[in-house]
């Protein structure tokens, strides 16, 4: 596993895969069909992989966080930077901060908690947390309110900021008075552009951040990580041409739910068995496993 500091460059080296995390039908972690994952992901040129949403850690048992960080630092590849997730409940990340600083992470990512946050608590909570883990962290921006760009600014000035996963949905990601804000404050080369391929090319080429994460990569990582290729090289058509293979399972993921679509698909293509998704989550309606199927196999089939 890879445990060196995480520099700009190194986000700009790889598309951030952010997998399911696949369980047995007991509920309990499975490793070999984890293992299976990371090593399709890995094959395809991709190797950092951000462990938060799509593996439904916002649900994970606090008995269960030791042993799952064991499972990734054992599945990793030498070369596969792995950051996991905390949170979101004040309470837990606290808690977990104390697992999470014995092992090797370099960073882990503050998953957001919404409701009962105030922007002046969010910072101050996630500034205690990183204090405790004694490392940067991974600042999580899923919606406004959460934290403003000035929040955001402070704790980066103080160090405690690994990277920003910036991941705001705009119906025209051109417009986005926030990140316009945020870039102005924050280093630029520190902003992860964190809602997949599709608003990516925007991200980079027009607000100048560094990177993006993804989950349809976990499907075809070599894709997204050519995709990538092309955008830092300013090869914006041929990065397009790449971003419109993944939209049909894309719309699938906004139109039922991006984490359930993904779990499923990840198995519907055959890559690895991921089973059932823990609650509060719930897999997918039978009604929608056909066409979530076509999407996924016809994504891992498509000509790069």
């Amino acid at each position: 596993m890879d445990t060196a500091p995480v520099t700009p460059a190194r986000l700009r080296s790889s598309v951030i895969a952010v997998p399911p995390l696949a369980r047995h039908a007991d509920g309990s972690l499975n490793p070999g069909a984890n293992e299976q994952l990371i090593r399709h992901i890995e094959a395809g040129g991709v190797n950092i992989l951000l462990y938060g949403g799509n593996a439904n850690l916002y649900h994970v048992r606090p008995s269960e966080y030791r042993s799952l960080l064991e499972m990734l630092t054992q599945l990793a590849g030498p070369d596969t930077l792995i950051t996991p997730s905390v949170g979101p409940a004040y309470g837990l990340m606290m808690d977990q901060a104390e697992i999470a600083r014995s092992f090797d992470f370099p960073t882990v990512m503050v998953l957001p908690q919404s409701g009962i946050t105030t922007p002046a608590g969010a910072e101050e909570g996630i500034r205690h947390f990183a204090r405790a883990y004694g490392r940067p962290v991974v600042v999580y921006i899923k919606q406004e309110g959460y934290l403003n760009p000035e929040n955001v600014a402070r704790l980066a000035d103080e160090g405690l900021v690994s990277w920003v996963k910036y991941a705001i949905v705009r119906e025209n990601p051109t417009v986005d008075p926030y990140l316009d804000a945020l870039v102005k404050i924050v280093d630029p080369s520190l902003i992860v552009s964190g809602i997949g391929e599709q608003p990516a090319i925007v991200h980079l080429r027009d607000f100048g951040i560094n990177g993006f994460t993804a989950g349809c990569v976990c499907v075809r990582p070599d894709l997204s990580q050519a995709m990538l290729g092309h955008i830092i090289a300013g090869d914006i058509s041929a990065a397009e041409r790449i971003r419109s293979i993944f939209i049909p399972l894309e719309d699938l993921r906004n139109s039922i739910n991006p984490i359930r679509v993904l779990h499923e698909a990840v198995a519907l293509a055959g890559i690895a068995e991921t089973g059932p998704l823990q609650p509060l989550m719930s897999n997918l309606a039978s009604s929608d496993v056909p066409a979530v199927a076509e999407a996924a196999r016809a994504l891992l089939a498509a000509a790069l």
